[in-house]
């Protein structure tokens, strides 16, 4: 993996820590089929687009390490694939940047 796809992946790796924080504040003052704005979990660390999801559907993402909830479009063929394209779009790690988040997780 070259040092930018391993940028990235840390990047969104960092944006996975931010929304674990957005979930677990949630957990303590929310109904389970609320919708919460989430943070892009893309690789560039300059964006703050939300992802709008309930916490069942964040904990589903959440139970694959590999898998991040993304703005459609901001996905990046380079370390990741699309797996799911709806309103938020969910994308899969591969190869050595699946290695390097899964361990973060």
């Amino acid at each position: 993996m070259g040092e930018r796809a391993r940028r990235h992946a840390a990047n969104e790796a960092w944006f996975r820590v931010i929304n674990d924080q957005i979930e677990a504040n949630a957990l303590r003052h929310s109904a389970e089929t609320e919708l919460f704005a989430f943070v892009c979990e893309c690789s560039n660390i300059d964006c703050a687009e939300p992802v709008r999801m309930t916490l069942a559907a964040y904990e589903r993402l959440r139970s694959n390490p590999t898998h991040f909830a993304i703005v459609p479009g901001h996905d990046d063929p380079e370390i990741e694939g699309v797996v799911h394209r709806g309103e938020y779009w969910i994308v899969e790690k591969r190869g050595r940047a699946a290695g390097f988040v899964a361990p973060r997780d």
